[in-house]
């Protein structure tokens, strides 16, 4: 599994985050948070997007608000070479 997620890493993919709030089917007053986390691709989060198409046709709270937070885990490092002679005792 931890393969797979590093591959998804290595091809762009970022760590999604989102905290869904929804309106509680019998109670539409209230509201409830779910999380949702999966290494999609930003701008366009595509698996986002797929699972909240999938929550407004088949589930029946009512979607209210959604929050995104995403991070790349891995980048590309930055490197900066310095001249010079460095001695150690």
């Amino acid at each position: 599994m931890a393969d797979l997620q590093f591959r998804e890493q290595l091809s762009g993919h970022s760590l999604t985050t989102a905290e869904i709030l929804y309106h509680l089917p019998d109670h539409p007053s209230l509201l409830q948070s779910y999380i949702w986390q999966e290494y999609d691709s930003a701008p366009r989060f595509p698996k986002l997007k797929g699972f909240l198409d999938f929550w407004t046709a088949n589930l029946d709270g009512a979607l209210y608000i959604v929050r995104v937070a995403h991070r790349r885990l891995i980048t590309p490092a930055e490197f900066r070479y310095v001249d010079g002679n460095f001695r150690l005792h």
